[in-house]
C-alpha cells in the first residue's frame, strides 16, 4: 500500500470471539473505522461454542446427577432415576444457540464492519481475506490479532490412527463409554474426566506432571485428587504415554509410571493435553511478526514486534480466560487508536495484579492474585493460612466435606496478596476477595468486616484471622 493511499480502515480485528468484539467495539467507540473479520463457520468464538458455555452447562447436569445419587444423605427417596444424554446435549444446543445468537447480533449491530472470511498477511498493512472462492484485499493503519486458540496435537504413537476424542468432539457426544481413559490434568481434562465419571463411565485421568492443575498450589492439587478418589475417578500421575493401539474393538494405551511399563484397556480416549494460538494460517512473516514456539512476542501494551499490530485473547498464550481476553482486547483497542494519532499519550500496561481462575469441577477451586509459589518466585515476604471446608457449619450441613480457603498476605502491612478457594461454591466466594484485593484490603480488614452467619462466605474471616495473628507475631 502506498503512503498517500488512504487506508479502507484505521483498526482491523482478526477474531470473533471475546477478545476480538471487546477490541472491536472500544475501536468504533473511540471513532476509529474499525473492521472485524470472522473466519470461522460458527460465530461466537471458544468460549461460547466448544469451551466454557458448553462444558459448563454439561458439568451442571453432571452434578445435579451427582446430587440426587446422595438423596438419601438427605433423608430423601429418589428413584428410579437414569442419565438420558441425548436430553443433555439438547439442553445444551439451546443454551448454545441462544448465546452464540446474541453474539451475532452484537457483531452485526452495526458499530463496525464486519466481514466474513480467512485472514492472512499480505504485507504489513495488507491482509487477503478467503472466503471459498471469494478473495477480497483490505487494508488498514492498525490491526488487532485476536484468532484464538487450537488443539495442540502433541505426538503419541498410534493415538491419531487409533481415534480418539478432543475437548470438541467430547462436548459434542451422546455416547457414555463404559470405559473413558482422560491424556492430561489440567482444567479441561479434569472438567470432563469428572463430567463422564459422574454420568457413568469408569475414568482415569493419565498426568505427566506430578499435580493436577498445575496452575494451582499443590495442596490444592492434592485436595481435588482426595476428592476424585472419594468418588472413584482414578489418577495417575508421573505418566509417560508410550503407544496406543487397537485392543479388538477396544484400545490399549501402554504408558510408563516410574519404572514400570503398565497398560490400560479403554472403549474411549479423551485428548486433553492442551491448546496452542491459532496463528499458522496468517503467514505472519509477510508482516514481519515474531513469534516464539507458537507464540506471539508481545509487550505489557499488548503489542507485537511490529508498532501497529496488537493481540489479545488465547492467542497470546498467557491467561486463557474470558474476563482477561475482553481486558487485553479493550487494552489493545485503546492502544491501537492511540497509535493512530501518533502516540501522543503513554500506552497502557496490562495488569494482572487480580488474575482469576476458575475450575469448575466439583469441589469447585478458584483463584486471585499470586500463588505461593508465585509469591516465592517473586521473593515477597509473605504469610499464609487456610481453614477446611469440612469443620465449617454451613458447608457440612450442605454435605460439602472436600476443600479449604487459603488467603496470602504480605507482612510489611498485611495487604492481601493472593487467594486460593477449593470448596462449594468457590467460583462465586473469590469475588470477595477479589473485590478486597482490588481496593488493596488487609487481611485485618478482611477479619472486621460482618458476615452472616451460618453462610459459606464467612468462612474466609478464618483464616484472616489466623493471617492477623500471624502478622502480629511476625512483629513482636
Amino acid at each position: 500500500m502506498s503512503k498517500t493511499t488512504l487506508p479502507d480502515f484505521d483498526v482491523i480485528v482478526i477474531g470473533g470471539g471475546s477478545a476480538g468484539y471487546a477490541a472491536a467495539r472500544v475501536a468504533a467507540n473511540l471513532g476509529a473505522r474499525t473492521a472485524l473479520i470472522e473466519g470461522a463457520k460458527e460465530v461466537g468464538g471458544l468460549c461460547i461454542l466448544r469451551g466454557c458455555m458448553p462444558s459448563k452447562s454439561l458439568l451442571e447436569s453432571a452434578h445435579r446427577w451427582h446430587a440426587i445419587n446422595r438423596a438419601a444423605e438427605f433423608g430423601l427417596i429418589a428413584k428410579p432415576i437414569k442419565v438420558d444424554m441425548p436430553a443433555v446435549q439438547a439442553r445444551k444446543r439451546r443454551l448454545i444457540a441462544d448465546f452464540a445468537g446474541y453474539r451475532r447480533k452484537q457483531l452485526q449491530s452495526g458499530k463496525f464492519t464486519f466481514l466474513r472470511g480467512h485472514a492472512s498477511f499480505q504485507d504489513k498493512n495488507t491482509l487477503l481475506l478467503e472466503n471459498g472462492r471469494k478473495q477480497q484485499v483490505v487494508t488498514a493503519s492498525t490491526f488487532i490479532i485476536a484468532t484464538g486458540s487450537t488443539i495442540t496435537r502433541v505426538p503419541v504413537p498410534g493415538l491419531w490412527e487409533t481415534g480418539c476424542w478432543t475437548s470438541d468432539t467430547a462436548l459434542e457426544t451422546e455416547h457414555i463409554p463404559k470405559r473413558l481413559a482422560v491424556l492430561g490434568g489440567g482444567i479441561v481434562a479434569v472438567e470432563l474426566g469428572q463430567f463422564f465419571s459422574r454420568v457413568g463411565s469408569k475414568t482415569t485421568l493419565l498426568q505427566r506432571s506430578p499435580n493436577l492443575v498445575g496452575t494451582y498450589d499443590s495442596d490444592v492439587s492434592t485436595e481435588l485428587r482426595r476428592a476424585f478418589k472419594d468418588e472413584d475417578l482414578e489418577v495417575v500421575t508421573g505418566v509417560k504415554l508410550l503407544e496406543v493401539r487397537r485392543a479388538g474393538k477396544a484400545k490399549k494405551i501402554i504408558y510408563q509410571c516410574g519404572t514400570r511399563k503398565k497398560e490400560l484397556i479403554v472403549d474411549e480416549i479423551l485428548y486433553a493435553l492442551g491448546r496452542v494460538p491459532a496463528i499458522t494460517k496468517l503467514k505472519l512473516e509477510n508482516a514481519e511478526v515474531k513469534a516464539s514456539e507458537g507464540c506471539l512476542n508481545i509487550d505489557a501494551t499488548m503489542r507485537t514486534s511490529e508498532p501497529h499490530i496488537f493481540a489479545a485473547g488465547d492467542v497470546v498464550g498467557m491467561h486463557e480466560v474470558v474476563h482477561i481476553a475482553i481486558q487485553q482486547g479493550e487494552l489493545a483497542a485503546r492502544n491501537a487508536v492511540l497509535h493512530l494519532h501518533g502516540g501522543k499519550g503513554k500506552p497502557e500496561k496490562i495488569d494482572y495484579r487480580l488474575k482469576t481462575l476458575v475450575t469448575f469441577t466439583d469441589p469447585e477451586i478458584a483463584q486471585v492474585g499470586l500463588t505461593e509459589k508465585e509469591a516465592q518466585e517473586q521473593k515477597i515476604d509473605f504469610v499464609s493460612a487456610s481453614y477446611p471446608f469440612d469443620d465449617h457449619g454451613k458447608s457440612m450441613i450442605g454435605g460439602h466435606c472436600h476443600g479449604f480457603v487459603k488467603i496470602l498476605a504480605e507482612k510489611k502491612r498485611g495487604e492481601i496478596i493472593g487467594a486460593q478457594i477449593i470448596g462449594p461454591h468457590a467460583s462465586d466466594m473469590i469475588h470477595e476477595l477479589i473485590a478486597v484485593m482490588r481496593y488493596r484490603g488487609t487481611a485485618q480488614e478482611l477479619a472486621e468486616m460482618p458476615h452472616y452467619h451460618p453462610t459459606l462466605a464467612e468462612i474466609v474471616t478464618y483464616p484472616a484471622e489466623e493471617l492477623v495473628d500471624k502478622l502480629a507475631a511476625e512483629k513482636k
